[in-house]
């Protein structure tokens, strides 16, 4: 049976969904059996058109050597970018009304687990980017609507988000010293952030600065050009996600209207962690896709590699550590499901998203372990995804929320405990 909300709000996109997904299995079919693991979890028949399409996309435009070339030279992929816009993928969670594709938040995890899965850079950017949109719809003014949801929505403009600093990331309440004073019709902001994703490169900011004395309810969210006088952008040297630019940046006397405010002035930090849920959840998404291609190539590469006369895939000890590895990321796949469904029905998510979001990163380590020990030395050959798979993985062992703080929620929402830090 159709899932009739989906068929509404994609109804403009549907065609382009049927022939991207056409497309894809007429590739497959040509080139033999699909390499594609099958996913335990049943999701709608809609929805795996539009996850076919979506792989048959990033396969046309963006192929594991492409997205391979691109990790090792540092670079953007600005083809999958705009395909992806063309797609409809950067709307997702945004009303058809202010310029997006529809859908919520099922949507929003299927994308990122296939992209995850197949350009590990382009699903940390849509991350961000999904972060930023719910912001600007749950928060947003009309006029920012218009001038920034709306293009952001529809592919033409990126964006970055700007909270943690040098001094602290979790606990960043306490840590926080960029500040907002007000000046003359606007406000003045002045502060250092670190470990700033796309701050090189978008053309919006997201800022946390604080705007009052109180420790949580004294944070406003301010939306900064980069091109503001006062902006600099550093861009720092990082081992993974290689196709999109981290950054050092520094805020020196920035000049921004008073409609630059983001929401309630002084409510910044309970919007923004509201929207914290829903980045965990995205996050476990890409983990996921991360372990499961990392299974995906390992288990290719056990089929053709040789040893003893044999297939090191006959191997019991090869196929017992990959199986163990696929139910590990097969179950942290259905409690992000879960988590993105009951976020869609307007439940809370708190403790179910940081449930997900600990248990995929560790799936995801655990995968990406495995198929560097079965490839051993071909291992470190960087014309080969698995070192991408390997070094990209770590990334969620402590983002958005490191693996103890995300622990630390589960005792304390779920069992009860009293709060541990």
């Amino acid at each position: 049976m159709l899932d009739l909300r989906w068929a509404r709000q994609y109804k403009n996109k549907r065609t382009l969904f049927c022939q991207c997904a056409s497309d894809a299995r007429k590739r497959q079919a040509e080139e033999g059996e699909t390499k594609v693991l099958p996913q335990i979890a049943k999701v709608t028949e809609e929805q795996e058109i539009f996850r076919t399409a979506l792989e048959g996309t990033v396969d046309r435009v963006s192929p594991v050597a492409r997205a391979q070339e691109l990790d090792n030279a540092k670079r953007f992929d600005s083809e999958l970018h705009a395909a992806l816009g063309e797609l409809g993928i950067m709307g997702l969670g945004v009303p058809e009304e202010l310029g997006g594709a529809g859908g919520g938040a099922v949507e929003q995890v299927l994308a990122l687990e296939v992209l995850g899965r197949k350009a590990t850079s382009m699903a940390v950017f849509i991350v961000v980017h999904f972060m930023i949109t719910r912001l600007l719809r749950d928060y947003g003014s009309q006029a920012q609507q218009r001038e920034h949801l709306v293009p952001l929505a529809q592919g033409q403009k990126a964006a970055s988000f700007c909270l943690t600093e040098a001094g602290g990331g979790t606990d960043i309440l306490a840590a926080m010293k960029t500040k907002a004073r007000p000046e003359g019709n606007g406000w003045v902001l002045d502060g250092n952030k670190m470990w700033i994703s796309g701050a090189s490169t978008s053309d919006i900011m997201v800022v946390l600065a604080r705007t009052g004395e109180h420790r949580s309810r004294g944070l406003s969210m301010f939306l900064v050009p980069t091109e503001a006088k006062g902006v600099a952008a550093t861009e720092l040297s990082t081992f993974a996600i290689n196709g999109y630019d981290t950054n050092a940046l520094t805020l020196e006397g920035v000049r921004v209207p008073a409609g630059a405010i983001l929401g309630v002035q002084d409510q910044g930090f309970p919007q923004v962690v509201a929207t914290l849920n829903g980045e965990r959840m995205n996050a476990a998404a890409v983990a996921i896709g991360i372990g499961r291609g990392a299974i995906e190539v390992t288990r290719d590469y056990a089929l053709e590699r040789e040893a003893f006369g044999k297939p090191i895939g006959q191997f019991q000890a090869v196929q017992t550590q990959l199986s163990t590895a696929g139910i590990s990321v097969e179950s942290a796949w259905m409690m992000t499901l879960e988590a993105a469904r009951r976020d869609e029905a307007g439940e809370a998510t708190d403790v179910l998203s940081s449930m997900a979001k600990w248990w995929s990163a560790r799936a995801a380590v655990q995968c990406t372990d495995t198929g560097m020990e079965i490839f051993a030395g071909a291992g470190f050959d960087t014309s080969l995804p698995i070192q991408r798979y390997y070094r990209d993985a770590r990334l969620y062992s402590f983002a958005p929320l490191n693996q103890n703080m995300a622990l630390n929620m589960v005792a304390e929402r779920w069992l009860g405990f009293p709060r541990g830090f």
